[in-house]
């Protein structure tokens, strides 16, 4: 990258999929910052806009395009002078993007998160994009927070290696790579030093979290639990929570972990994906059903009161309606606290495009429908029987429907995909976003509750809470970083 600085142009980030790609994004902000270039909230405002897009699926296909094409009207109307265009989808169609969108100025894919101001610069090829991904972002990446900093997300590994039939991610992400547990610690020392009061561990597989590392086979090598107890240890620290865990890869000793230390939400993020033996056997998931109701058992056995998350995949090629039943039984007999449901996608690449057994799409559509109503049920008796008792709660801000209303999301609630609490005030209470309250819950929907707040129990340090971000959102899941 050259030395020179350019004259404070401007960029425009737009951000998709899911919260690893955001950590991407984040990385690519603070290379655009470094080398000088100003971001904007506002696509009009913007001389470049990068769009990081997702392609895991069809309907994040679309949504990557629709916002790509959408980003290109600026360079109609003259405003933007360049469109880069980052991420799985440029990893996955390099060729076809570059044929078929001639508004696309530059095509960059995962490995090439740090050649982001070579872009933005137009140093680079057309596209650019590494047939094998390698990049692996550390505590010393020049990363700029797009979220309030009282919350973020920390990917500790990239890539997988797991041969799930339906999943195209080793191909845009590669293999599974492990930072070291230093780099991870370090970047969650300096993120609490800034303010930070939770943390969500993030990557295609929080339970395969060392296996690759130089000394993995060693006497005390790192794993998932010795790199929570580190964790659990930065001071300013008071949630570290858990998504991906792959359900054959939940030890006791990760359990045991949860179970023991009070920084470590008892929050656990697993996708199941089915509970028929034959789909889970045509997935290549590894287990079968006797292991899914094992693993409940176990987690609520040995972590009491832990909040279960888990997606399912409905409509998988050999998915009778036998074996949807079964599904459904499983979800009102396992009563899981929050429950993802997907429909199946047909992806080129992967293992299940081959095989036969196709559910209608019609169908599909169905059967997501009815496990979503069987679960909203569940949800509602479970949100039901808060009433009355007092939580924790990490409170986020003013709410979008009141200024005389906080939300803010208890240790059972993960941030973008769970519910929230409003939060109303007694007496003279006045907490901020940052802070832990304790509130007693008045009431009850779906996925949110009602609280009021009884007593401020952790007050965010001022100066954190002086320079915290505000994050803004476009229509549809976009990320504008301000």
């Amino acid at each position: 990258m050259s030395d020179q600085r350019p004259v404070a142009k401007t960029v425009h980030f737009v951000s998709l999929g899911c919260p690893k790609n955001r950590v991407d994004t984040e990385v690519m902000l603070g290379h655009t910052a470094d080398a000088g270039y100003k971001v904007v909230a506002e696509a009009e405002d913007a001389e470049i806009i990068v769009v990081n897009t997702c392609g895991f699926i069809g309907e994040a296909k679309q949504e990557s395009i629709d916002a790509i094409l959408s980003m290109a009207r600026f360079k109609e109307s003259g405003s933007c002078k360049r469109l880069v265009v980052a991420g799985c989808l440029s990893q996955r169609y390099p060729k076809e993007l570059a044929d078929e969108m001639p508004e696309v100025d530059h095509l960059i894919g995962t490995d090439e998160v740090g050649l982001i101001a070579d872009a933005i610069a137009g140093k680079t090829s057309r596209v650019h994009v590494a047939e094998t991904p390698r990049f692996l972002y550390d505590d010393l990446a020049p990363r700029r927070p797009s979220m309030a900093l009282h919350t973020a997300y920390v990917k500790i590994a990239e890539g997988c290696d797991r041969p799930c039939a339906f999943c195209i991610i080793p191909k845009l992400r590669g293999p599974q790579r492990s930072r070291t547990p230093d780099s991870v610690v370090r970047e969650a020392a300096s993120l609490a030093a800034a303010g930070t009061r939770e943390i969500c561990l993030v990557a295609q597989d929080l339970t395969t979290y060392g296996t690759d590392l130089p000394d993995a086979k060693a006497p005390g090598a790192p794993e998932l639990s010795s790199l929570l107890a580190q964790l659990a240890a930065v001071e300013g620290l008071r949630w570290i929570r858990l998504h991906y865990a792959y359900p054959t890869a939940v030890t006791d000793g990760l359990l045991g972990v949860m179970a023991r230390e009070s920084r470590v939400a008892k929050y656990l993020d697993v996708p199941l994906q089915h509970i028929d033996d034959a789909v889970l056997k045509s997935m290549r998931r590894g287990h079968g059903s006797r292991l899914v109701r094992e693993l409940v058992e176990r987690v609520r056995t040995q972590v009491p009161g832990a909040t279960l998350r888990t997606t399912f995949i409905v409509g998988h090629p050999g998915e009778t309606e036998q074996a949807f039943e079964r599904l459904c039984a499983f979800v009102r007999e396992a009563e899981l606290d929050r429950v993802g449901v997907f429909n199946y996608s047909h992806e080129e690449g992967t293992t299940a495009a081959i095989l036969p057994g196709r559910v209608p799409a019609k169908e599909i559509d169905a059967r997501r429908r009815e496990l979503l109503r069987i679960q909203r049920e569940i949800s509602r008796k479970k949100q039901r029987a808060m009433k009355g008792q007092e939580i924790e709660v990490l409170v986020e801000g003013p709410s979008d429907e009141s200024e005389y209303v906080l939300m803010g999301r208890h240790e059972g609630q993960a941030p973008e995909i769970d519910g929230q609490v409003y939060l109303t005030l007694a007496g003279d209470q006045a907490p901020k976003a940052g802070d832990f309250v304790r509130a007693r819950v008045t009431g009850s929907a779906e996925y949110d509750l009602s609280a009021e707040v009884v007593e401020i129990l952790d007050a965010v340090r001022p100066q954190a809470q002086s320079s915290a971000a505000s994050p803004a959102r476009r229509p549809g899941g976009h990320l504008r970083v301000v």
